[in-house]
């Protein structure tokens, strides 16, 4: 699925172009999902769980004093691992429906839940920062994500993980100490 949908986009895929690239029959495909929405969904889930956890693992595994710079990068170094299924799924999310959008939400909040653990983390272990707010955690996601379409757009040719430093500069400039 991802592979037909950074070649063709959402609407343009058929169940013909996924189950060439997945190298099965349609009855195959058909025993596993019951269209083409579902298995776009549970792509898009599974990539991003895949993403989230390694994010997570970065989290875990950082100095103490640099957990929100070690979830940004590892996000940013996913993203460059797999740029067609990102373009893919980032840029094709609103033609693939309401369904699609509102699943897009919940890794969103998740990512956002990450942000906010590893902002917890710094402050734990002794960082001058201020907490994040569910809210403001899901704006700076959304910023971040922004920061990911508009670059994609402009087909740029960089690395996304060029866009980790902006992006942690954002979030520490949410987090800053309040005077």
């Amino acid at each position: 699925m991802a592979h037909a949908v950074a070649e063709r986009g959402y609407a343009a895929t058929t169940i013909a172009d996924v189950v060439r690239h997945a190298r099965v029959s349609k009855r195959t495909f058909y025993e596993h999902y019951p269209d083409k929405e579902a298995c776009f969904l549970e792509t898009y889930v599974a990539m991003s769980a895949e993403l989230m956890a390694r994010v997570a693992q970065a989290v875990a595994a950082s100095p103490p004093a640099q957990p929100v710079e070690a979830a940004v990068r590892m996000y940013f170094t996913t993203l460059d691992e797999q740029r067609d299924m990102v373009r893919a799924f980032l840029s094709e999310i609103h033609a693939a429906g309401p369904l699609a959008l509102a699943q897009r939400r919940k890794i969103h909040l998740k990512f956002a839940r990450l942000l906010r653990a590893a902002i917890e983390r710094a402050q734990r272990e002794g960082g001058d920062v201020t907490p994040l707010s569910t809210d403001m955690s899901i704006a700076l996601v959304g910023g971040i994500n922004e920061l990911v379409l508009c670059a994609m757009e402009r087909r740029q040719k960089a690395a996304l993980s060029t866009l980790a430093d902006t992006a942690i500069a954002l979030i520490h400039a949410a987090i800053a100490p309040r005077r």
